[in-house]
């Protein structure tokens, strides 16, 4: 389970050995490395000596690499809980708590099911997630909300159901992170008009996507006939059409952007995203074209020093390539970490930026 720590920036074998090289305690947890000619298997930030590649196999889990037949490592212990694992399972367990409850529990009695005190939980809570235990419970109402409108039910019905006392509120608060009222996020974007049009750029390809509202969407990658399908399935339902000719230029602005950035885009935004979201974004949109900036300072500029994942789970999520620069956050090293559309085009748009 990893709840506390973004997963996908390991999902390849070239991420997982890049995490080994920096001893990258962020991927403890997440992934084990084993040496085939010591017959070892450790965390990725074991401070033994580097293997070589051609030797080390990955692991997801602690029994798969002891079914394939290594042996833990005596130096970093890979199946003794850390400290660090600890706490996080006492937060993963609160978040289950609070995924099955109905309605928000007492701070007291969570603190207490995972047997700290009300004040330790909700500084460690914190700490590790970025956000309070009272804006996890929001997220999981706002999950709810959106799951029963996609399922068919009312908005009333829905509103309930997500442990809603009343409507008030609702269309401002949820609004920011459906980015389209209740009712047509329920019907899977069914009457909402989404333009795109795809572009060549120095990244590759490009689609720009857009509601009446604003872009909503803004993927790159090397094949231009997939990318439409990337928007589809955000908005199921949404009329997907072709750009007409006013929208042209709308592409032309964005893909001059990518190419050219400079510190200010003033082109409408649809975003979607949690609170905790919007704030990180709100700051990367503030780091101009050339500077970089550290996933460990991005957290102390929101005032949270220890949200370094969620930092990082929150760059993950952004949708809007470039326009909301998440390539400029880097390892406190220097070193490029995982990025929504490739290490390489993280690379490209840096060395670009520092022309």
């Amino acid at each position: 389970m990893c709840i506390m720590k973004n997963c996908s920036t390991f999902d390849t074998d070239d991420s997982r050995w890049d995490a080994v090289v920096n001893k990258d305690e962020a991927a403890d947890g997440i992934f084990y490395f084993a040496v085939q000619t010591t017959g070892i298997f450790c965390r990725p930030s074991c401070s033994s000596r580097l293997p070589n590649r051609k030797n080390v196999s990955f692991f997801i889990s602690c029994q798969e690499a002891l079914k394939a037949g290594y042996r833990p490592c005596k130096k970093c212990r890979p199946t003794d809980k850390s400290k660090e694992e600890m706490i996080e399972g006492k937060i993963a367990q609160a978040c289950r708590v609070m995924e099955k409850s109905s309605a928000m529990p007492k701070l007291a009695d969570l603190a207490g099911e995972v047997g700290l005190s009300p004040y330790h939980f909700h500084r460690l809570f914190k700490k590790i997630l970025g956000i309070t235990p009272k804006q996890f419970s929001a997220n999981i109402k706002a999950r709810r909300f959106k799951s029963s409108l996609q399922s068919g039910q009312s908005v009333t019905e829905a509103l309930y159901d997500a442990g809603y006392s009343s409507s008030s509120g609702i269309y401002n608060k949820k609004q920011d992170q459906l980015s389209m009222q209740p009712k047509e996020f329920r019907a899977g974007a069914a009457d909402i008009d989404i333009q795109y049009g795809v572009a060549q750029c120095f990244l590759g390809w490009a689609i720009v996507a857009a509601t009446d509202r604003g872009i909503c969407a803004i993927e790159l990658g090397d094949d231009p006939d997939l990318l439409p399908q990337q928007v589809q399935k955000k908005f199921p339902k949404a009329r997907l059409r072709k750009a007409s000719a006013e929208f042209t230029d709308l592409i032309k602005q964005v893909v001059d952007f990518i190419n050219t950035p400079s510190t200010h885009f003033n082109l409408p935004l649809d975003i979607q995203g949690t609170a905790f979201q919007q704030q990180v974004w709100s700051i990367l949109r503030q780091i101009k074209p050339g500077k970089t900036i550290s996933y460990t300072e991005l957290a102390e500029k929101l005032g949270n020093p220890k949200a370094i994942r969620a930092v990082a789970a929150a760059n993950a999520a952004n949708k809007l390539a470039v326009i909301i620069p998440c390539h400029r956050v880097i390892a406190k090293d220097g070193q490029l970490r995982g990025y929504r559309w490739g290490i390489e085009r993280k690379r490209m748009l840096l060395e670009n930026e520092a022309k």
